[in-house]
């Protein structure tokens, strides 16, 4: 059997009903042009998810885990078993618009050495939703949450630079850094950059993986042609969300920045909550879709100490390489 083109890898956590339907419009997506494989790592779901991706997909490789180990280690783990010259990190909570899958593959082979390549991310509507590609942290973007800037003033670049409001995500372009919901990745790069740090359990892990590829010289790269839609946040509890967001920021500044930046940094984000937690308690109620910023500026010592390391094996070029 002849290497596939891509490896589609998916990591589920109780999306029984949203990875069906991802899976299903996913291979009815895929044209003869560009070879897949899909591998969906099932993060120790109790939905049954795992038995009815095996059930109804037999032609999937289903990796099934224990425990749950978030989404780049989970990423990591499908890497390992797969055999594509690319690999495509998708969120089970997307659907794809049109062919997604063969639009970056064939850019990408058209346009080599940029290393990570994107879409478009859409609402149902049809209108962008931001979270294809993002701005790199900065200290000012973070002074710009822990102000208020980015609330007041939503949707304005200069007070939510992370967010990209405005960017043009129409046109082909270099963008700083990609979401992992829709990730294309060259496979000898993945290896060089041992796969996602298994440091972060969810959230910022993909701004960490653009980060160290830029490094290595990658150019992130935006094709407005591969296109999905995005259910955001279906994939993921909203409980602790907002917490798991500034860990992984947390935990980005402290891996990136130099001692006294992220000291900075971790003390904005927490300025930042603090102002929404009395917001919340002086006004009963906040602009912030209705997240109880009271309890995540009770969490704080936990998150604002980012996540903890986590010692496990990581992807390499050799590792990565099929044999033969």
């Amino acid at each position: 059997m002849s290497r596939p083109d891509v490896s589609v890898v998916i990591v589920s956590y109780n999306t029984s009903q949203l990875i069906v339907r991802c899976l299903t419009e996913l291979y009815a997506s895929l044209t003869p042009d560009v070879t897949a494989e899909v591998v969906v790592v099932d993060n120790a779901s109790t939905d049954g998810s795992a038995d009815t991706i095996a059930d109804r997909f037999p032609q999937v490789r289903l990796v099934r885990l224990t425990d749950n180990v978030g989404f780049g280690r989970g990423i990591n783990r499908g890497a390992a078993v797969s055999t594509g010259r690319y690999l495509l990190c998708l969120n089970p909570d997307t659907v794809p618009v049109g062919h997604p899958v063969t639009e970056l593959v064939t850019f990408a082979d058209r346009h080599p050495g940029h290393g990570l390549y994107t879409g478009r991310t859409l609402h149902p509507d049809g209108t962008d939703d931001n979270y294809s590609c993002w701005g790199m942290p900065t200290v000012w973007s973070i002074f710009g949450f822990a102000s208020g800037l980015s609330t007041a003033f939503r949707g304005r670049a200069w007070a939510d630079p992370e967010a990209l409001p405005g960017y043009d995500r129409k046109s082909v372009r270099e963008v700083p850094a990609l979401s992992g919901c829709m990730l294309l990745v060259e496979r000898d790069l993945f290896g060089r950059l041992g796969g996602f740090d298994p440091q972060y359990f969810l959230y910022s892990e993909d701004i960490d993986l653009s980060t160290r590829a830029r490094a290595l010289g990658a150019r992130p790269v935006l094709t407005p042609t591969a296109q999905v839609v995005h259910l955001v946040g279906a994939s993921s509890s909203s409980e602790g969300q907002r917490i798991r967001i500034l860990r992984g920021k947390a935990t980005y500044v402290r891996r990136h920045w130099s001692p006294l930046r992220a000291w900075t940094g971790v003390r904005l984000l927490v300025a930042g909550v603090g102002l929404r937690a009395v917001g919340k308690t002086l006004l009963g109620r906040d602009r912030s879709r209705g997240v109880d910023w009271i309890e995540v500026w009770r969490s704080r010592r936990d998150w604002a100490a980012g996540y903890p390391p986590v010692e496990e094996d990581r992807p390499t070029t050799e590792r990565l390489e099929p044999a033969g």
